[in-house]
């Protein structure tokens, strides 16, 4: 699956912050604009991991499951 989000970077001091404004949480930093990129895909990651387990605990056990793709 392909999902595409805007990353926004900022200098505080020596340290590049990221953050995506589409996802509330979704935080990264590093020394370099690379690590900060990286931090910030990492932690986009384990939150959309984390709301599509919460989603599925309310789904009943007989519930008819597919998967869809948005490109």
């Amino acid at each position: 699956m392909r999902n595409e989000f805007t990353a926004v970077f900022e200098r505080d001091g020596e340290w590049h912050i990221a953050y995506c404004p589409e996802i509330p949480g979704a935080n990264g930093q590093g020394r370099t604009k690379e690590e900060a990129r990286e931090s910030l895909i990492a932690t986009i990651a384990l939150i959309l991991a984390d709301r599509r387990e919460e989603g599925l605990r309310a789904v009943p056990p007989d519930a008819e499951r597919e998967t869809v793709t948005i490109e």
